[in-house]
């Protein structure tokens, strides 16, 4: 069965940190641009990070710009997600999924070019 595992959430402080991992389970990710996603409750997913295939170039929502990085060890099969000054409005379902990096993957994406969807994993951000 080929599909992603997120891992890595938690309970975090207010400026704290986590690193959420995506890795991958019956495929490869060499050949995939992989993205991140958050749901919070009772809202639409939202497209929060990415990083290519082919270069490993990345793109970010202005909302976690300057504090999330994203990034890939293709010899792990896994794409990682460093979470730094963590706010409480970053609790949320963490998801990763197969689709492309687009220079517009901050702003807008379309949901049905991502694919192998994780279980997700919870983040939670309280004092």
């Amino acid at each position: 069965q080929v599909h992603l595992v997120e891992s890595g959430g938690g309970s975090v402080h207010p400026g704290g940190s986590l690193r959420l991992s995506c890795a991958a389970s019956g495929f490869t990710l060499d050949p995939y641009s992989i993205a991140w996603f958050r749901r919070h409750p009772g809202m639409e997913r939202e497209g929060i990070a990415c990083i290519s295939a082919s270069d490993g170039s990345t793109v970010y929502g202005d909302s976690v710009k300057g504090r999330f990085a994203i990034s890939r060890d293709n010899a792990k099969n896994t794409v990682y997600l460093e979470m730094s000054s963590l706010k409480p409005e970053d609790t949320a379902v963490y998801y990763c999924a197969t689709g492309p990096c687009e220079s517009h993957f901050g702003t807008y994406y379309f949901p049905s070019e991502y694919k192998d969807w994780g279980q997700g994993t919870q983040v939670t951000v309280s004092s």
